[in-house]
């Protein structure tokens, strides 16, 4: 007899999906069990990964999206399990894990739903491991912050339950999507996940019926998972805004009266606009403060320049600049260094005080044309750009210098995010980890590795010390972040020193027996990442995104040079001209993705006139090998590509 059947339902996260894969074989150790894998629909290689280094897992390759509750129910249809596991692909369980969670349900018989201790990719405690039911009152205080504000109350803290225990096993109203682990005869009496909801609040409703249909679900914390929360980004986002609370207003419509459904449906209406605005103006200002940061420190200092100038050398007996001098000049100077900045990628995420000092001296160069060009009459100071520029260079660094300070507590002069890196691990599988960090070029300073057995090694000048010292190594050496090889040290030992470290600026990522990616995620409230050398995407680089838009730029004013000769080939002349203006004021790019499926996972591009498909050799193409092209197209990118479709699509340049 099958004891447990485990189901993941995928979308696009094959990284995630392989590292759970990997624990989830490892807790299957001794027991009756089956692994199914329902994919939906993704383009990232996920189920050719499941075929090949799972064969044994049920695989289910929808060719579309279908939605976490009908992906699940595909499965559970299949399943022949005494238990039925839903788990989230972002996850990783610990050795025992299915063993005590099978235990506690075999001497619980009226437990009809289980549900874990989670921690996120940090070791911080994930409140969503229990919940209460999203009744109008505890989604008043959830929505305006009352419960935030009073975590522990009974009243107001009741949507994630904070007055309980974390650490004892407690009865509760809802169990966590991530980790749910159901008695397949309940699911037989009460039914399915509900197929209305597509995604978010078909976890809420199916821990419901099961305590209307007289189970109970449980909170067990004695045993713990990692929950990366890989696409938790999107809580930033308009679309989950809508998506999640109107998951929400489906729930109350089918389970409460009508005066409580208008009273919950009105609460999720306000709190859609409330967290939907809140949505933009964080987005927006995540992506303006530091351009803005750097606008006003490089026009303020500009100013008292300018000041100095007038009172010390321009106008020592008296006088000032005319005041057109401040917006026609010093104004345009401070936007064209924030635009030599944004060019030479300075507010990446991993910008350095290198790509700062080349934004300025890209922006000093635009300063240069503009000054050349500006009429005789508003040509009032070439000092002071060179000032400017000295001001702006120290400014740029020093803000920087301050920022890095504040969010790592260190003094670094490089001001680079290379995190001070150490492995943990036994030397040979180190070795392999260290040549993938080299060869994915990650953004990490080796400082040596920790090894998990007691037995003799190679001293070398890498070797730190023993696994049980890992909190005073951690500590001497200053690390920032700890790689855990899986194949040397378990689940439960890497989740046991997660959650019991105190040291919160430790970051932490798995590496998988065998894999080429090293993975980890932050806090809840970012998204998975991770260190590979299986997919690079060049256009999500900055530097590549300007070399296009340059290479647009100078084909539009080459094809318009030619554009006598073009008439005899173009298609639709009319439009041509057309393309040629929208691609010069950046509304179009000559070579963009096709339209397809999924095109919003790639690097975002500008419609293009054209596309990888009128570049491929056979035109009659289907909906999965657009995919593919525009994939690989985002991959390999290179101005060579670019040029080679281009030539091989003239006629369609008027499209």
């Amino acid at each position: 007899m099958v004891k447990l059947s485990v189901i993941l339902v995928n979308y696009n996260v094959k990284y995630f999906l392989e590292q759970a894969l990997h624990a989830v074989n490892n807790a299957m150790q001794g027991l009756s069990g089956e692994v199914f894998v329902v994919d939906n629909h993704s383009v990232d290689g996920s189920c050719e990964m499941v075929r090949q280094k799972f064969p044994h897992v049920v695989l289910i390759d929808n060719k579309e999206n279908l939605g976490f509750s009908k992906a699940n129910n595909q499965a559970i249809r299949l399943s022949k399990g005494e238990y039925i596991l839903l788990l989230n692909p972002d996850t990783v369980v610990q050795e025992d894990t299915f063993r005590k969670v099978i235990e506690f349900m075999d001497a619980t018989p009226d437990a009809g739903g289980v549900g874990v201790k989670m921690i996120d990719g940090k070791g911080n405690f994930l409140p969503e491991s229990k919940r209460s039911l999203p009744t109008p009152a505890v989604a008043f205080y959830k929505i305006f912050g009352l419960a935030a504000l009073f975590p522990k109350s009974k009243r107001f803290g009741k949507y994630h339950l904070g007055y309980l225990d974390k650490n004892e096993t407690h009865s509760v109203e809802v169990l966590a999507g991530a980790f749910m682990m159901l008695r397949k005869a309940t699911l037989e009496r009460i039914g399915l996940l509900d197929e209305d909801y597509f995604m978010y609040g078909e976890d809420i409703d199916l821990s419901y019926r099961i305590t209307q249909a007289g189970y109970r679900n449980y909170y067990f914390p004695h045993t713990t998972i990692i929950h990366y929360k890989g696409e938790s980004t999107k809580r930033t986002s308009i679309n989950y805004v809508f998506i999640f609370y109107r998951a929400m207003v489906v729930f109350a419509q089918k389970h409460y009266s009508n005066k409580h459904a208008r009273l919950f449906g009105l609460l999720i209406n306000i709190a859609i606009y409330i967290r939907a605005a809140l949505a933009v103006m964080l987005r927006m200002a995540k992506a303006l403060y530091k351009p803005v940061l750097d606008f006003s420190l490089l026009l303020g200092g500009l100013y008292l320049i300018k000041v100095a100038y007038e009172q010390y050398f321009k106008y020592s007996s008296g006088g000032e600049f005319p005041f057109r001098f401040v917006v026609s000049n010093l104004l345009i100077y401070a936007v064209l260094w924030v635009v030599g900045l944004y060019i030479a990628g300075a507010y990446r995420k991993r910008g350095s005080i290198f790509t700062a000092t080349k934004g300025i001296a890209l922006g000093t160069l635009l300063i240069i044309i503009y000054y050349a060009f500006i009429p005789e009459s508003y040509r009032y100071s070439r000092a002071i750009i060179v000032l400017g520029t000295i001001w702006a260079l120290t400014a740029s660094y020093m803000s920087r210098l301050v920022g890095y300070l504040i969010r790592y507590k260190k003094f670094n002069l490089r001001v680079s995010l290379e995190l001070r890196t150490l492995i943990v691990g036994n030397a040979e599988e180190v070795k392999r980890v260290k040549d993938l960090l080299v060869r994915s070029k990650a953004s990490c300073e080796y400082v040596g590795y920790v090894s998990t057995t007691n037995e003799s090694v190679n001293y070398t000048d890498e070797y730190l010390g023993q696994v049980d010292s890992l909190s005073d190594i951690v500590e001497l050496f200053g690390v920032e972040e700890i790689i855990f090889c899986s194949k040397d040290i378990s689940a439960q030992r890497i989740i046991n020193w997660m959650g019991l470290t105190q040291n919160k600026k430790v970051q932490y990522k798995i590496v998988p027996e065998e894999s080429l990616f090293i993975i980890g995620s932050n806090s809840k409230d970012e998204q998975g990442d991770f260190y590979t050398l299986e997919i690079n995407l060049k256009l999500n680089s900055p530097a590549e995104q300007v070399k296009k838009r340059l290479l647009d730029v100078f084909l539009s004013l080459v094809l318009l040079v030619f554009s006598p000769v073009l008439m005899l080939f173009v298609n639709k002349r009319l439009k041509f001209f057309r393309n040629v203006v929208h691609v010069l004021t950046g509304r179009y790019t000559w070579v963009g993705y096709a339209d397809a499926e999924n095109v919003h996972l790639l690097p975002r591009l500008k419609n293009g006139v054209v596309s990888p498909v009128d570049g491929y050799a056979k035109k009659d193409v289907n909906g999965l090998t657009v995919q593919k092209l525009n994939f690989l197209y985002a991959k390999e990118y290179s101005i060579e590509k670019d040029l080679q479709i281009i030539l091989g699509s003239l006629t369609r340049l008027g499209n």
